[in-house]
Protein backbone atom coordinates (compact mmCIF):
# COMPACT_ATOMS: atom_id res chain seq x y z
CA UNK A 1 0.00 0.00 0.00
CA UNK A 2 1.71 3.41 -0.74
CA UNK A 3 0.91 6.73 -0.49
CA UNK A 4 -2.09 9.46 -1.48
CA UNK A 5 -1.49 12.69 -1.88
CA UNK A 6 -2.79 16.20 -1.63
CA UNK A 7 -4.26 17.96 -3.82
CA UNK A 8 -5.92 21.49 -4.54
CA UNK A 9 -9.43 21.07 -6.36
CA UNK A 10 -9.15 24.02 -9.56
CA UNK A 11 -12.61 22.81 -10.68
CA UNK A 12 -13.91 21.43 -13.68
CA UNK A 13 -13.43 21.30 -17.50
CA UNK A 14 -13.58 19.15 -20.30
CA UNK A 15 -11.47 16.70 -22.59
CA UNK A 16 -12.02 16.06 -26.33
CA UNK A 17 -11.88 12.41 -27.72
CA UNK A 18 -10.61 11.69 -30.70
CA UNK A 19 -13.40 11.11 -31.85
CA UNK A 20 -15.14 14.09 -31.29
CA UNK A 21 -17.07 13.08 -28.19
CA UNK A 22 -16.01 14.73 -24.55
CA UNK A 23 -15.31 13.59 -20.98
CA UNK A 24 -16.05 16.29 -17.91
CA UNK A 25 -13.33 15.82 -15.66
CA UNK A 26 -12.11 17.89 -12.29
CA UNK A 27 -8.53 19.22 -12.06
CA UNK A 28 -6.70 18.57 -9.46
CA UNK A 29 -3.53 20.42 -8.47
CA UNK A 30 -0.66 19.31 -6.89
CA UNK A 31 0.77 22.36 -5.86
CA UNK A 32 4.63 21.22 -3.96
CA UNK A 33 3.79 18.21 -2.15
CA UNK A 34 5.87 17.26 0.16
CA UNK A 35 6.56 14.63 2.94
CA UNK A 36 6.96 16.44 6.26
CA UNK A 37 7.11 13.45 8.77
CA UNK A 38 6.94 9.14 8.65
CA UNK A 39 5.27 7.26 11.39
CA UNK A 40 7.23 4.18 12.40
CA UNK A 41 5.77 1.23 13.97
CA UNK A 42 8.77 1.19 16.54
CA UNK A 43 7.80 5.07 17.60
CA UNK A 44 4.40 5.42 17.12
CA UNK A 45 2.74 1.90 16.69
CA UNK A 46 1.96 1.92 13.10
CA UNK A 47 3.32 3.33 9.37
CA UNK A 48 2.26 6.56 7.75
CA UNK A 49 3.59 9.48 5.85
CA UNK A 50 2.64 12.77 6.71
CA UNK A 51 2.12 15.21 3.57
CA UNK A 52 1.86 18.91 3.09
CA UNK A 53 0.87 21.13 0.43
CA UNK A 54 1.50 25.02 -0.64
CA UNK A 55 3.00 27.38 1.07
CA UNK A 56 1.89 29.07 4.66
CA UNK A 57 2.73 32.16 5.70
CA UNK A 58 4.83 32.24 9.09
CA UNK A 59 2.80 34.67 10.56
CA UNK A 60 -0.15 32.11 10.29
CA UNK A 61 1.55 29.01 11.81
CA UNK A 62 1.88 28.68 15.56
CA UNK A 63 4.67 28.04 17.30
CA UNK A 64 4.65 24.29 18.04
CA UNK A 65 4.10 23.67 14.50
CA UNK A 66 6.94 26.11 13.43
CA UNK A 67 9.37 23.60 15.36
CA UNK A 68 7.90 20.32 13.68
CA UNK A 69 8.33 21.97 10.05
CA UNK A 70 11.94 22.79 11.19
CA UNK A 71 12.71 19.79 12.28
CA UNK A 72 11.39 18.10 9.27
CA UNK A 73 13.84 20.77 7.35
CA UNK A 74 10.64 22.04 5.28
CA UNK A 75 8.94 25.24 4.53
CA UNK A 76 5.38 25.75 6.89
CA UNK A 77 2.71 23.78 4.48
CA UNK A 78 -1.01 25.24 4.56
CA UNK A 79 -2.33 21.97 4.76
CA UNK A 80 -1.61 18.52 6.55
CA UNK A 81 -2.76 14.95 5.58
CA UNK A 82 -1.35 11.64 6.75
CA UNK A 83 -2.14 8.28 4.61
CA UNK A 84 -1.12 4.95 6.00
CA UNK A 85 0.96 3.06 4.27
CA UNK A 86 3.44 -0.45 4.07
CA UNK A 87 6.32 -0.35 5.60
CA UNK A 88 8.39 -0.59 2.08
CA UNK A 89 6.62 2.54 1.00
CA UNK A 90 7.52 5.11 3.81
CA UNK A 91 9.45 7.95 2.72
CA UNK A 92 12.17 10.59 3.76
CA UNK A 93 11.14 13.65 5.68
CA UNK A 94 11.55 16.53 2.66
CA UNK A 95 11.02 14.49 -0.36
CA UNK A 96 8.79 16.26 -2.96
CA UNK A 97 6.10 14.17 -4.74
CA UNK A 98 4.94 14.73 -8.58
CA UNK A 99 1.72 14.37 -10.18
CA UNK A 100 3.30 11.04 -12.09
CA UNK A 101 2.24 9.70 -8.70
CA UNK A 102 -0.93 8.25 -10.75
CA UNK A 103 -1.21 7.10 -14.37
CA UNK A 104 -4.03 7.56 -17.07
CA UNK A 105 -6.77 4.77 -16.83
CA UNK A 106 -5.81 4.17 -13.05
CA UNK A 107 -8.54 3.75 -10.78
CA UNK A 108 -8.65 6.23 -7.32
CA UNK A 109 -10.80 7.41 -4.42
CA UNK A 110 -10.98 10.97 -3.69
CA UNK A 111 -12.38 12.63 -0.22
CA UNK A 112 -13.47 15.82 0.71
CA UNK A 113 -15.35 18.69 2.52
CA UNK A 114 -18.58 18.88 0.61
CA UNK A 115 -20.35 22.36 -0.01
CA UNK A 116 -22.10 23.51 2.67
CA UNK A 117 -25.46 24.39 2.36
CA UNK A 118 -26.99 26.01 5.52
CA UNK A 119 -30.20 24.84 7.49
CA UNK A 120 -32.66 22.71 5.02
CA UNK A 121 -35.56 22.02 4.67
CA UNK A 122 -36.63 17.77 4.13
CA UNK A 123 -37.50 18.79 0.35
CA UNK A 124 -33.80 19.62 -0.13
CA UNK A 125 -32.13 17.81 2.32
CA UNK A 126 -33.93 14.17 1.69
CA UNK A 127 -35.85 14.05 -1.24
CA UNK A 128 -38.81 14.21 0.05
CA UNK A 129 -42.29 14.87 -2.17
CA UNK A 130 -44.06 17.51 0.68
CA UNK A 131 -47.34 17.17 0.70
CA UNK A 132 -50.54 17.92 -0.56
CA UNK A 133 -51.32 20.88 -2.36
CA UNK A 134 -54.46 20.97 -1.75
CA UNK A 135 -57.16 19.00 0.54
CA UNK A 136 -56.81 20.40 3.61
CA UNK A 137 -53.12 20.91 3.76
CA UNK A 138 -52.52 25.02 4.31
CA UNK A 139 -49.21 26.64 4.71
CA UNK A 140 -47.45 23.58 5.40
CA UNK A 141 -46.66 21.99 1.60
CA UNK A 142 -42.91 21.82 2.58
CA UNK A 143 -43.16 20.33 5.77
CA UNK A 144 -42.15 17.03 6.60
CA UNK A 145 -45.26 15.58 7.70
CA UNK A 146 -45.24 13.39 10.80
CA UNK A 147 -41.78 12.23 12.84
CA UNK A 148 -43.06 9.59 15.42
CA UNK A 149 -46.38 7.72 16.72
CA UNK A 150 -48.65 7.52 19.42
CA UNK A 151 -48.14 7.25 22.87
CA UNK A 152 -45.91 4.05 22.66
CA UNK A 153 -43.18 4.72 21.91
CA UNK A 154 -44.01 8.10 22.90
CA UNK A 155 -40.70 10.00 21.22
CA UNK A 156 -38.93 10.26 18.30
CA UNK A 157 -36.01 7.54 17.37
CA UNK A 158 -32.67 8.80 16.29
CA UNK A 159 -31.69 9.36 12.88
CA UNK A 160 -35.26 10.30 11.93
CA UNK A 161 -35.10 11.99 8.74
CA UNK A 162 -35.96 15.54 9.05
CA UNK A 163 -34.81 19.15 8.31
CA UNK A 164 -31.83 20.83 9.46
CA UNK A 165 -27.79 21.23 8.61
CA UNK A 166 -27.22 20.25 5.06
CA UNK A 167 -23.54 19.80 3.39
CA UNK A 168 -19.98 20.70 5.31
CA UNK A 169 -19.62 16.59 5.36
CA UNK A 170 -16.53 14.63 4.47
CA UNK A 171 -17.35 12.33 1.49
CA UNK A 172 -15.34 9.51 -0.55
CA UNK A 173 -15.98 9.25 -4.13
CA UNK A 174 -14.89 5.61 -4.85
CA UNK A 175 -13.67 4.22 -8.37
CA UNK A 176 -12.75 7.62 -10.61
CA UNK A 177 -10.44 7.31 -13.16
CA UNK A 178 -7.66 9.37 -13.72
CA UNK A 179 -8.10 10.83 -17.52
CA UNK A 180 -5.07 12.99 -18.06
CA UNK A 181 -2.12 13.56 -16.32
CA UNK A 182 0.29 16.36 -16.90
CA UNK A 183 3.45 16.03 -14.31
CA UNK A 184 5.31 19.15 -15.94
CA UNK A 185 2.65 21.43 -14.10
CA UNK A 186 1.36 19.18 -11.66
CA UNK A 187 -2.12 18.11 -12.94
CA UNK A 188 -3.95 15.38 -12.42
CA UNK A 189 -7.15 15.07 -14.29
CA UNK A 190 -10.54 13.05 -12.61
CA UNK A 191 -12.92 11.79 -14.83
CA UNK A 192 -16.00 13.32 -13.24
CA UNK A 193 -16.70 15.40 -10.01
CA UNK A 194 -15.34 15.45 -6.88
CA UNK A 195 -16.52 16.48 -3.85
CA UNK A 196 -15.72 20.19 -2.32
CA UNK A 197 -15.52 23.77 -3.18
CA UNK A 198 -12.99 25.26 -5.53
CA UNK A 199 -9.46 25.55 -4.60
CA UNK A 200 -10.57 23.60 -1.46
CA UNK A 201 -8.29 20.43 -0.63
CA UNK A 202 -9.11 16.46 -1.52
CA UNK A 203 -7.20 13.71 -0.79
CA UNK A 204 -6.68 11.34 -3.33
CA UNK A 205 -4.96 7.78 -3.05
CA UNK A 206 -5.49 4.48 -4.98
CA UNK A 207 -9.25 2.96 -5.10
CA UNK A 208 -9.51 0.69 -1.92
CA UNK A 209 -11.46 -1.38 -3.97
CA UNK A 210 -9.21 -2.23 -7.18
CA UNK A 211 -5.77 -3.56 -7.89
CA UNK A 212 -2.76 -0.91 -8.65
CA UNK A 213 -2.54 0.08 -11.95
CA UNK A 214 0.38 -2.31 -12.95
CA UNK A 215 2.12 1.61 -14.30
CA UNK A 216 1.47 3.14 -10.85
CA UNK A 217 4.96 3.73 -9.83
CA UNK A 218 5.90 2.06 -5.92
CA UNK A 219 6.28 3.27 -3.28
CA UNK A 220 6.18 6.89 -5.27
CA UNK A 221 6.86 9.34 -8.14
CA UNK A 222 8.90 11.94 -6.60
CA UNK A 223 9.44 15.68 -8.12
CA UNK A 224 13.03 15.00 -8.75
CA UNK A 225 12.16 11.30 -10.82
CA UNK A 226 9.46 13.54 -12.76
CA UNK A 227 12.13 16.17 -13.89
Amino acid sequence: MRTGLIARKLGMTRLFKDDGTHVPVTVLHFDDVEVVDARTKERDGYTAVQLGIGKAKMKNVTKPMRGHFAAAKVEPKQHLAEFRVAEDALLEAGTKLSAAHFVVGQKVDVTGTSKGKGFAGVMKRWNFRGLEATHGVSISHRSHGSTGQRQDPGKVFKGKKMAGHMGDERITTLNLEIAAVDAERNLVMVRGSIPGAKNGFVLIRDAIKKDRHADAPYPAATAAAAG
